[in-house]
């Protein structure tokens, strides 16, 4: 979220703190998701090139291509988050800070989840297709 100002002064309170690193924190996993989406983009192209009938395996290319559409419904969800974060500053009461903060705290988990499931998927996607991909000689 880019409206809420995350410099952190020497007079903010530890609620105002702490919105402030979970701003930067959610900016940092949106940038993340749109570099695993262009990733995944490459690595489900590379399955199209003839990989599939190399690996004898189509289940990998098609879990790269189901991971594509849960980052992007992730993505989508955590800029609709990121959006109605606007209304922190309006907080008056420590329920309403504790609101965004459990909130943000779900959103973290999901994140994670999805970040493991996706390294664990690219760990197998490389170790089936190792020793099967030719390299180009350049001149």
């Amino acid at each position: 979220m880019t409206n809420l100002n995350t410099e952190i002064f020497t007079h903010d309170s530890d609620v105002d703190v702490t919105h402030k690193i979970n701003t930067m924190e959610l900016d940092n996993w949106t940038n993340h998701l749109k570099y695993i989406k262009k990733e995944l983009i490459n690595l489900i192209s590379i399955c199209n090139k003839d990989l599939k009938s190399k690996i004898g395996d189509d289940s990998v290319a098609e879990r790269l291509k189901k991971k594509e559409v849960e980052n992007e419904a992730l993505l989508n969800a955590l800029r609709k988050y990121a959006n109605s974060r606007s209304n922190i500053v309006e907080c008056e009461d420590t329920q309403c800070d504790m609101a965004y903060i459990t909130e943000h705290e779900s959103y973290r988990k999901s994140y994670l989840y999805h970040l493991d499931k996706y390294r664990r998927l690219k760990d197998e996607f490389f170790n089936k297709v190792q020793g099967k991909l030719t390299l180009l000689k350049t001149n």
